[in-house]
């Protein structure tokens, strides 16, 4: 079930918000939500977080130690996805 839920923010900020959320495919509802979702663990406190999820943890710290750039992810999207 949703419910709305308003906020008073600075318009500039809204702005902002507005901006980053259509450049990712979501809205503001959408990136506040995953936001939320994200707090829930900080709300247990005292309860470990769930665990991962084997293919996740499998993954953890893969990159570490390389040097790999936001530009060369996006440079590798490219060339998958021509």
């Amino acid at each position: 079930m949703s419910t709305k839920l308003t906020l008073r923010l600075d318009e500039s900020l809204i702005a902002n918000a507005k901006t980053y959320a259509e450049q990712q495919g979501h809205s503001v509802s959408q990136l506040v939500a995953d936001y939320f979702v994200q707090l829930k663990p900080a709300a247990r406190k005292g309860k470990p977080a769930a665990a991962a999820a084997p293919i996740t943890a499998s993954l953890r710290g893969a990159l570490r130690g390389t040097r790999v750039t936001e530009a060369d992810y996006r440079k590798h999207l490219e060339a998958k996805h021509k």
